[in-house]
């Protein structure tokens, strides 16, 4: 036996918070050496631990190993030594044999198990996870003695009353309609146990969405909370202590059973106690202040929202991502540091222990579910007609891609493809669980197969998984670390809700507790150029960080593996998430990221303590008893209620497993003992609450779309109705309750309760928190292997990117939406069997809210915002605004060479040659010199299935990749980019990119103001320069600008502006489209494409010609110089050539300023007064508003009244008609003026509610700057009468 001193000396903390038996030093700040430990062998006891006293004395469990200590160290400068405390196993409870229980039904034999239940405290409140300063820990006193009796077993409990024999029943728990209403109303009144309902009442009541929370998660999401949370400031209501509280009330209730394990360790809980109250004493004064200024805040949340608690949030978030130093726990004997037994870039190798560990895991867990699988008769499901035609085509799957025909599909869907035989087919799985818990299969969705592409199309793309430019990666070796070649990244997730949950998996280890706080990635690549990842869960914008810090030692790469393959494959059942990437010649090379859960404790200086790989294997071995052990049954029906509370709240949010079945593992909501029957004794039956999948919920039921499709439409038409009748309201409250009945359906309901027998069932020890955090993981590897996979196409392209999301987002097509990393719906289901009960949504237009871009309303919503001064990003995840951009500087890249490189070519042909370049049949050509498609980012659906569409998705693409480059990258490279694709030639790429000057600068290179003085032409030009405040280089350039055509060939213009004309236009387009997407971020592409109209169309562009006089400048062949009104297009004509002489003559910056100046400042009152849409188009939506259900809608049309006058002078008047009714009449010289005449006309004077709508919206919204704006035109009003 050993005494107390000799127990101290075995202490693992003689100096707290330091490496084991060392004092306390100074702390490095960043990346400290490893702590090396060392042995004193005078301290030791013999090599084999005795608390018997005898020679030979084993305790007796079956797999006790000896525990040897290691040769004491022969260094000279070896520390004060301390030995290890030997591992104790104890005796486990006798197991009868399954003869002794007839009354069983017989089912699949699990593999053996260790039968001792983990020790798991009822939960409490914990610290979160990622603090980073975290509040200085006092000395405390050593650990207390170690006493043999601690870990001995307790007897058995013996119930205190009889109960008469019973007949055991084991069936799938059948329940009477009252009790699943019982559960039904438990689950949306948000109770936990039945026991605790009032509890729960006071404790959880208050606003709707935080009920199923408790008071500290509520609290939590609190902004000071999170930002105390992230600066390490943990109040000490969450101190892990804290948990044990209920066992240190003295006069708390507790079972027998319990009193005897309290009796058994009551010198060690007495220790631990004294320690615990000498901590709150010393911790009281900085606990209440905390708790005051903690208070004071929630009282105050709500009115005081300052910078200051911004600041404080901000410089958390900065802690959070500041890397720490950590270490490890000890060896044990199970890792070797000793460079002797290194190999090759490993700092720590596995041991003969370590690797009899991994066997033991593998045998008890690793091949439990196969094992399970075995047993059971193999299922083979009927065929559909999708597998049919899937077999008949595979022969001939080579599909043609240069056909019209489809690329990824064989036959058309629809025809094939039946949705609701799939379901059916996956509903009769005889091994399914329970009927309303969904499961996941490899390759298949909960409709069908995943992929339906051709044996082609699976070859190539982002949604088949297959990254281009990755090579198979060198197995790792598994019995060591590798950290020569393996990069370490802590990964974490802000903000953290749902991911900080009130039940934690925590590892008790060496009288201190180990919080799961994530994951560390291992990856076989430096993460370098990588952009922090971003995806939306539960409606709420999460970013997922991966921070580089030193690696943990104490891992080798085996277990990590096991641990992955467990946890992934066995519990999340994740089959599609495939890490190896294709496979080459038979051997797909080691995976590229190996992932360690982290458990860690916070040390008093800042740093982490993380749990050594091994002990978490060894706590699932510990943690995986049975649920409710067939021999305990009995006296589990018969414990009184606390303790089996109590035993129910420490299973509560718990994972547990049964083996071979669909799905194997669910979530503990619920643990009822319940006994209807009682002559008959069930399993205790497991609550889950679910969400069903949404293909079989009434969101995907087709009669509840059409519904409530026909809803939506006429409660829009009754709303745009300037008569509502009784009748459509009947007819709209009719509709608005079948749907509210379909909703109320049990079989159409989108949350279930299901009941499960608990027998069969074994714990894992994972609780959600893992769950959560482990869903994520998939995202963020798809995210950073797509982000090396595009530095591969930064070589193709022959540019490297410094905004690698820029480059990503010209990847992303409109279709692609969710990112779930792999098999979007087996991440759904492993998320409602397995993640947190009841998370925490966000607003749940998120999804849409900058995404949304039909509808009237959203059209005029999102038209009536004006443009930012100060602009931020645009928030609109796909690549439509930078192909709106692109598609501009593609024609301005076309329309400027083809200008240089052909001077005497007209403006025709120049058209004729720009078109054929820009159309989208020879972007998609470019496109797949890129290999764009390989790299494109879309739904694996029936979107892009044509070839055509996907052409047309290339061409758009590469439309996208200029805009990237053009932003980025500048003019200079959008232009070389586009120029070595359009030549493979060197010669003619030189050609193309080195074009000649103009003619008009080739005669006179260096300036031709010389000639002012000789042409009265150039010397009336002067007055212009002096007006506009540009003095032209060449100003016979500025001449030609000014030439009509009806002007022939002269010597000083070399010809007319109609040339010019073409340049300027593409200039004009490329200036006012740049300026649009940068401080328009809101804005889709269509209503981009809009403003621009509206910008640069010809009524404005004469209106600032005419403010310019360029009329009065204009050169024409009337001898008799008489003013000439010039028409509206002419004088549009004669801006755009000004335009392309100001770029020829200076350069694009001069082109900027200018519309800076004369343009775009009406752009506001383009807004303001809705003149963004031309009258025909505004007509035709406010009639389209008031179109009559189930009718076609009615449309207006335009009819010619008259025409008078001569062929080249003539007056058309038209009348536009709308329902039969002639609601306006307008004149003009052409019949597309006299018809914007008459919509005009149709505007004012028809009552249209859409009109008045827009109205009201606008005065509203912009009540001052429209007062501003009707006084500066009242004005200019009077200044113009007074002149």
């Amino acid at each position: 036996a050993f005494s107390l001193g000799t127990c101290h000396a075995m202490s693992f903390n003689a100096g707290h918070g330091c490496p084991r038996g060392r004092p306390a030093a100074p702390v490095p700040m960043y990346r400290p050496a490893p702590p090396r430990y060392h042995y004193n062998p005078s301290a030791a006891p013999g090599p084999i631990y005795n608390p018997q006293g005898g020679s030979n004395y084993m305790p007796p469990h079956p797999d006790f190993m000896p525990f040897h200590f290691p040769a004491p160290s022969q260094g000279s400068n070896a520390l004060p030594q301390c030995p290890v405390r030997p591992p104790v196993f104890p005796e486990p409870p006798p197991f009868p044999p399954p003869s002794s229980y007839p009354y069983m039904m017989p089912t699949v034999t699990p593999p053996p198990l260790p039968p001792v239940p983990p020790s798991v405290p009822p939960s409490m409140p914990y610290p979160p996870s990622y603090p980073m300063s975290y509040p200085p820990q006092l000395q405390l006193p050593p650990p207390p003695s170690f006493n043999p009796a601690y870990m001995q077993p307790g007897g058995s409990f013996k119930p205190e009353r009889s109960r008469p024999p019973l007949q055991y029943k084991s069936d799938t728990c059948s329940r009477s309609p009252e009790r699943l209403r019982h559960y039904d109303d438990h689950r949306h009144r948000g109770h936990s146990y039945g026991g605790y309902g009032g509890r729960h009442n006071r404790e959880f009541g208050g606003d709707k969405r935080d009920r199923g929370c408790s008071s500290e998660r509520r609290r939590s999401d609190s902004p000071r909370y999170k930002a105390d949370y992230e600066r390490g400031r943990v109040p000490s209501r969450h101190r892990s202590r804290e948990r044990y509280r209920h066992r240190d009330e003295p006069g708390s209730p507790t079972s027998d059973r319990h009193r005897k394990h309290i009796r058994n360790r009551s010198g060690s809980r007495e220790r631990k106690r004294r320690r615990v109250d000498e901590e709150k004493e010393r911790r009281t004064d900085s606990a209440s202040s905390s708790r005051e200024r903690s208070v004071n805040y929630s009282r105050t949340r709500d009115v005081e929202e300052t910078s200051t608690d911004r600041h404080e949030e901000e410089k958390g978030e900065e802690e959070l991502l500041k890397p720490a130093w950590i270490r490890c726990t000890h060896a044990e004997n199970y890792y070797s540091n000793d460079p002797m037994d290194q190999v090759g870039d490993s700092t720590v190798v596995g041991t003969s222990k370590l690797r009899d560990l991994y066997e033991r895991f593998e045998q008890e867990l690793g091949w439990r579910q196969e094992r399970a699988k075995s047993c059971r008769p193999t299922w083979e499901p009927p065929k559909t007609k999708l597998d049919q035609d899937q077999d008949e085509s595979s022969s001939e799957s080579e599909c043609d891609s240069d056909g019209g025909g489809s690329s990824c599909s064989s036959s058309s869907d629809s025809e094939v493809f039946d949705v609701i035989a799939e379901i059916k087919r996956k509903k009769a799985h005889p091994d399914r669980l329970h009927e309303e818990l969904w499961y996941n299969d490899p390759g298949q969705m909960n409709d069908g197969p995943l992929c339906k592409c051709s044996a082609k199309a699976r070859r190539t793309g982002i949604r088949h998984s297959i990254y281009p430019g990755e090579q198979p990666v060198k197995s790792c070796r598994p019995m060591s670390n590798n950290a020569g070649k393996l990069f370490h990244y802590r990964i974490t997730v802000s903000p953290p809700t749902n991911f900080l949950t009130d039940r934690p998996t925590v590892i008790e280890y060496d009288d201190h507790e180990y919080l799961f706080e994530g994951f560390s990635c291992f990856s076989h690549t430096p993460l370098t150029n990588i952009p922090l990842c971003r995806v939306i869960r539960f409606n709420i914008d999460y970013t997922i960080h991966f921070i580089e810090e030193m690696a943990p030692e104490n891992y080798c790469v085996k277990g990590l593996e096991l641990f992955s393959s467990y946890l992934f494959k066995d519990i999340l059942e994740l089959y599609d998430w495939n890490l190896t990437g294709p496979d080459e010649n038979g051997q797909s090379g080691c995976q590229r990221f190996h992932f360690m859960p982290r458990f860690v404790r916070f040390l008093p200086d800042g740093g982490k303590e993380v749990l050594s790989m091994h002990q978490v294997l060894l706590y699932l071995l510990r943690s995986s008893p049975a649920l409710v052990p067939e021999e305990e049954i009995a006296n589990m029906l018969q414990w009184e209620e606390l303790e089996w509370q109590k035993y129910a709240e420490e299973c509560k949010g718990m994972i547990v497993t049964n083996p071979g079945l669909k799905p194997s593992s669910v979530r503990i909501d619920q643990l009822d003992r319940e006994q209807f029957n009682s002559s008959v004794i069930t399993f205790p039956i497991i609550v889950h609450f679910g969400i069903r999948p949404a293909q079989l919920s009434y969101a995907g039921d087709p009669q509840y779309q059409k519904l409530w499709k026909s809803y939506v439409k006429l409660r829009h038409l009754l709303a745009n109705s300037p008569k509502v009748k009784q009748i459509d309201k009947q007819k709209l409250t009719q509709r608005e309750e079948a749907l509210q009945k379909i909703r109320q359906k049990n079989t159409m309901r989108r949350e279930v309760t299901v009941e499960l027998s608990s027998q069969g069932f074994w714990k894992t020890g994972i609780r959600s928190d893992v769950c959560q955090h482990a869903m994520m993981l998939p995202v963020l590897t798809h995210h950073i292997r797509y982000h090396q996979c595009l530095m591969h196409l930064d070589k193709l392209i022959g540019y490297m990117f410094k905004e690698r999301c820029l480059l990503q987002l010209a990847m992303t097509h409109p279709s692609h939406h969710l990112n779930f990393g792999m098999n979007p719906d087996h991440a759904r289901n492993s998320l409602s069997n397995c993640g947190i009960r009841q998370p925490k949504y966000g607003d749940r237009k998120v999804h849409h809210m900058y995404m949304r871009k039909k509808g009237i309303n959203t059209l005029i919503n999102i038209m009536s915002r004006l443009g930012q001064d100060d602009p931020s990003p645009s928030r609109i995840n796909h690549n439509e605004r930078l192909e709106f951009l692109g598609d501009a500087v593609v024609e301005f890249l076309t329309s400027v060479h083809l200008y240089y490189l052909f001077p005497n070519l007209e403006e025709g042909g120049l058209a004729t040659y720009r078109t054929a370049i820009v159309q989208n049949q020879h972007l998609a050509m470019l496109a797949k010199k890129l290999e764009l498609d390989r790299f494109m980012l879309y739904a694996h659906g029936p979107d892009l299935c044509r070839e055509s569409d996907l052409r047309h998705a290339m061409a758009n693409c590469f439309e996208a990749l200029i805009g990237a480059v053009y932003l980025e990258g500048g003019l200079e490279e959008a232009k070389q980019l586009f120029g070595r694709l359009l030549f493979n030639s060197e010669d003619l790429r030189e050609v193309w990119l080195n074009y000649p000057p103009h003619p008009l600068q080739v005669q006179e290179p260096l300036t031709d103001r010389q000639l002012i003085e000789s042409s009265p032409v150039l010397q009336k030009l002067t007055d212009f320069e002096d007006a506009i405040g540009v003095l032209f280089t060449h100003v016979r350039l500025l001449a030609r600008a000014f030439t009509l055509r009806t002007v022939g060939f002269n010597h000083l213009t070399l010809g007319h502006n109609q040339r010019m004309e073409f340049l300027g236009d593409s200039i004009m387009q490329l200036v006012a489209t740049e300026y649009l997407f940068i401080h328009f971020p809101d804005h889709h592409e269509g209503h981009l494409t809009l403003l621009r109209s509206s910008l640069v169309n010809n009524r404005t562009q004469a209106k600032v010609a005419e403010e310019l006089g360029m009329q009065e400048f204009a050169i024409t062949n009337d001898k008799t110089k008489r003013p000439v009104a010039l028409r509206t297009k002419t004088l549009a004509d004669l801006l755009e050539s000004f335009i392309a002489a100001l770029y020829i003559d200076k350069d694009l910056e001069f082109v900027h300023t200018f519309m800076n100046v004369c343009f775009f400042p009406r752009l506001k009152e383009f807004i303001l007064n809705q003149d963004w849409n031309d009258p025909k188009s505004q007509l035709q939506q406010c009639c389209l508003t008031l179109r009559t259900e189930g009718k076609e809608p009615d449309i207006p049309l335009y009819k010619t009244l008259q025409t008078v006058g001569p062929s080249h002078a003539r007056t058309y008047t038209v009348a536009v008609y709308f329902k039969g009714e002639r609601i306006g009449c307008g004149k003009g010289p052409s019949i597309q003026q006299a018809e914007m005449g008459a919509a005009m006309d149709a505007l004012e004077k028809y009552n249209f509610p859409q009109m008045a709508h827009q109205k009201r919206f606008i005065e509203r919204k912009y009540r001052q700057e429209l007062k501003e704006m009707r006084r500066e035109r009242e004005r200019q009003e009077r200044d113009s009468d007074e002149g």
